[in-house]
């Protein structure tokens, strides 16, 4: 999918810096398309859930839709943003309400 551009530890954080080349564009929407879905699956459950448990997950699917571009440039893009939709996945159980034949 990436070429890979010679993306390598920044030497302090050990973080892997973002790639030089353009994000995936598909890659982007698809975890979008995702976030979305978790979205929903909250507004669903929310009488199960208190205002502040609800306030924090909105806000936490916010600041991720807002740097998903960002964050696909990473070498680690899939890894790092699957392991944070699995933790979304524990609240909304999205994963429990999808129909296998929708599947991407």
């Amino acid at each position: 999918m990436f070429i890979k551009a010679g993306s390598t530890n920044d030497g302090v954080s050990g973080h892997r810096l973002p790639r030089r080349d353009a994000p995936c564009q598909c890659l982007a929407d698809f975890f979008r398309q995702e976030l979305t879905k978790h979205y929903a699956c909250l507004e669903a459950q929310r009488e199960y859930y208190s205002d502040v448990a609800i306030t924090q997950a909105e806000e936490a699917i916010a600041r991720l839709m807002a740097q998903i571009e960002v964050l696909c440039q990473r070498e680690d893009a899939c890894q790092m943003i699957g392991e944070l939709l699995r933790k979304f996945d524990s609240v909304t159980k999205l994963s429990a309400w999808t129909d296998p034949g929708q599947l991407h």
